[in-house]
């Protein structure tokens, strides 16, 4: 039996970060300072090295080009990309990886990165707009994750501070979704569920009106039952 020569494969990793910014849905975004499509906006990432494992990689490429630190982030991975084609420069599978924080800091820029920016969902999704690679359909895909995530797992109060009032979660929903709940609603079925939000015994004026009471993360993972977004039609 002969042995086969196998093609020559490169292995990537693309990350895709949320955070809830000045009350919009952002994505991290950095500017390519290198060819292929240099000077275009791309989802952080790139080529993991050799004798490196996944996770490694992932911290590697998110703190050279954007200067954050993973160890921060709810990261999980959500798919894989292989389309012939999809970077010049070879055959690439990238694995991409979904990250979510509550208002990360503004990113600073390195490695193949000459800028890298929080920008609007709806602006990096908009058509025409101008994503590098097929990071407009990763993009699309981890929106969509996050908001099934929304649905069936706590993840939604990854987006919140230590401590927050129902409202926030409650913005938190309403922008990844994009369609406005009912306050009372929203309240009733959160604060039901067990183990998904733990009064911290604390109150909060910040929003104005009467004091709302402040909760933490309880240790829940999954939602029981589910919250469940209207679908149009």
């Amino acid at each position: 039996m002969t042995d086969r020569v196998l093609p020559r494969v490169t292995v990537a990793v693309d990350l895709v970060v949320f955070t809830v910014r000045e009350g919009d849905l952002h994505v991290l975004l950095v500017r390519r300072g290198k060819p292929p499509f240099s000077g275009e906006l791309a989802l952080p990432g790139g080529f993991v090295e050799e004798g490196e494992d996944l996770d490694e990689a992932v911290e590697r490429e998110l703190k050279e080009e954007t200067g954050l630190d993973s160890g921060a982030l709810h990261l999980e991975q959500f798919g894989a990309y292989g389309t012939a084609g999809r970077d010049p420069r070879g055959q690439v599978i990238s694995l991409a990886y979904v990250a979510l924080m509550p208002d990360l800091p503004l990113p600073t820029a390195g490695g193949d990165a000459h800028e890298a920016h929080w920008i609007p969902v709806s602006t990096a999704s908009a058509p025409g707009a101008l994503v590098a690679f097929d990071h407009r359909d990763i993009l699309a895909t981890a929106v969509e994750r996050v908001r099934t995530n929304l649905e069936y797992t706590t993840v939604g109060a990854a987006f919140c501070p230590a401590e927050f009032t129902v409202a926030d979660l409650r913005r938190v929903y309403e922008l990844v979704w994009g369609q406005a709940l009912d306050p009372r609603n929203f309240h009733r079925k959160v604060t039901g569920i067990p183990d998904f939000l733990v009064p911290t015994g604390a109150k909060t004026t910040r929003d104005g009106g009467r004091p709302a009471e402040l909760y933490r993360r309880g240790v829940a993972r999954l939602l029981h039952p589910p919250l469940l977004r209207a679908h149009p039609g």
